[in-house]
């Protein structure tokens, strides 16, 4: 009688049909661009065993529906439709995490990144064992930002590039690049370290390794966006500095947290001005002026919180009235908590210096906690 070991390997899943290269595409409003991707990537890959996953973020266009529609016509289509989740790399990670490929590419589904150079950077990989990352990068011979960035975003794309490469001792000309390809194993060995909320998800990863990955960059020249928007705004900006901070801090702090931080320091800026105006229209009494200003600050906080710190989870409707009441109460728990540890603190060390510092310190990160937990229920 013939002995096996281990499990063997359904005829319906030979090894012969894992494919050599998963390309992950993260999206939000891309309905347009998925059939013309998938048919360039036909066109590109057509000797290479190939899966393509769409990460889409609950996209209004119904992104996610196009791509299971196209899932039905072929297998090497699927689609990671998250609810209640937001932000390029966090998709970027779940993407490549379900892949069960060796190899696996990140790209943009807007067109402008140029697919036929997915070919070389596989090859690379296959000829060097010891290679960990291939960018295609625009600032290499051959490569080039084309006319697919806009003299303002260029600018703001070299000045990104320039403080990743000083700030995070990166070495690769183009940490910025949304277009590369990395050996599984060496993400694998990465992943644990890696911010999920944030855009630019391959400085991280190149920071994350410290130095020790083996990486190559070919050229490529950057398209023109063909459909739908694009994803650069404000949030983006904060969230790149946010990464920078973390990645400074040895990951002590988190870019939400930071985040945070930042949107409470325009909220002193708002408590201030507001006190000045209303001080202008009642001179008294104080109190209520005072009073006025801590109201729109926290108000301005919540806003700018909902739409920037957390906005993988913003609060729409109802549950933004109900969000913004219960900010109230945890930033008046907060801010009994400040003045109580600073008169503490006051009454041992009498340097009013230090004791508000703890204070406000203590009140912030009761903020920070009690509202992920309240009021976006993290």
């Amino acid at each position: 009688m013939l002995q096996t070991t281990g499990n063997p390997v359904p005829a319906s899943h030979s090894y012969s049909e894992i494919p050599e290269l998963t390309i992950v595409v993260p999206t939000f409003n891309e309905k347009d661009n998925i059939r013309p991707l998938v048919t360039l990537l036909d066109q590109a890959l057509a000797d290479i065993r190939w899966e393509v996953v769409f990460v889409d973020d609950d996209s209004p266009d119904q992104t996610a529906k196009e791509v299971r529609a196209l899932g039905r016509e072929r297998s090497d289509v699927r689609v990671i439709h998250r609810i209640g989740r937001r932000g390029l790399a966090g998709a970027c990670i779940e993407g490549i995490l379900s892949s069960v490929a060796p190899i696996v590419a990140v790209m943009d589904a807007d067109l402008q990144h140029d697919e036929s150079r997915l070919p070389v950077m596989l090859q690379h990989l296959q000829d060097d064992p010891e290679l960990d990352l291939v960018i295609a990068s625009r600032n290499v011979e051959d490569g080039s930002a084309g006319s697919g960035l806009s003299a303002m975003r260029k600018k703001g794309s070299d000045l990104a590039t320039s403080m990743a490469r000083r700030a995070l001792k990166i070495t690769a000309t183009d940490p910025m690049s949304g277009f590369f390809m990395v050996r599984r194993s060496s993400f694998n060995a990465v992943v644990l370290d890696l911010q999920k909320q944030g855009f630019k998800i391959l400085a991280d990863m190149l920071s994350a390794s410290r130095g020790q990955w083996k990486v190559r960059e070919i050229g490529f020249t950057f398209r023109e966006r063909q459909h739908g928007i694009s994803k650069m705004d404000s949030a983006v900006t904060l969230e790149f500095l946010g990464l920078l901070a973390v990645r400074l801090t040895g990951g002590l702090v988190s870019i939400r947290f930071i985040l945070f931080m930042l949107v409470g320091l325009s909220g002193l800026a708002v408590h201030l001005l507001v006190l000045r105006l209303t001080l202008g229209l009642i001179s008294e009494p104080f109190a209520l002026a005072q009073t006025v200003a801590v109201v729109v600050a926290m108000t301005s906080n919540f806003v700018l919180n909902n739409a920037l710190t957390y906005k993988d989870r913003s609060l729409r409707g109802m549950a933004f009235l109900r969000g913004l009441l219960s900010f109230y109460g945890v930033c008046s728990v907060g801010a009994v908590a400040n003045v109580g540890v600073a008169t503490a603190v006051y009454a041992v060390l009498p340097y009013w210096a230090i004791a508000g510092f703890l204070g406000a310190s203590v009140g912030a990160l009761w903020n920070f906690v009690a509202s992920a937990l309240v009021t976006w229920r993290a």
